[in-house]
């Protein structure tokens, strides 16, 4: 990631957003940075499309979803390692970054995002003219 820091987690939260994370886990995250913006990648094992949302709002990311665990009728977990079935992560995105453009993929698990970054923040080349 540039100098700049184009995307931080969020750790400031109040005390109802804390207790609502504690529910939730966070879903380990990669994020890469090139010359035009950034790329987001998140697991989430066992969330469908419809149980996704990704939300930009002004200056903060925010991806919820919940994993659907299919069980067979009549029968009933007795141990699972997966103790919470929802997943929730917020960031705060860098002014440079453009979000109404922003696309999402979900495939495999992963979800992919990518945020461009805005016009003025991207490498143009100049035009030379000979006179």
């Amino acid at each position: 990631m540039s100098e700049s820091r184009d995307i931080a987690t969020n750790e400031s939260k109040s005390p109802q957003e804390a207790k609502d994370q504690e529910r939730a886990t966070r879903p380990p995250v990669d994020i890469f940075e090139d010359k035009t913006g950034i790329t987001v990648q998140a697991d989430m094992p066992g969330v469908s499309r419809e149980r996704l949302d990704v939300h930009i709002d002004s200056d903060t990311l925010l991806i919820e979803g919940v994993a659907e665990i299919p069980m067979p009728e009549d029968m009933q977990a007795v141990y699972a390692d997966v103790r919470s079935t929802r997943y929730q992560r917020s960031f705060s995105l860098s002014s440079e970054l453009d979000g109404d453009r922003a696309e999402a993929t979900l495939k495999d698990g992963v979800l992919t995002l990518r945020i461009p970054k805005r016009e003025q923040y991207q490498p143009r080349k100049i035009e030379i003219r000979v006179d």
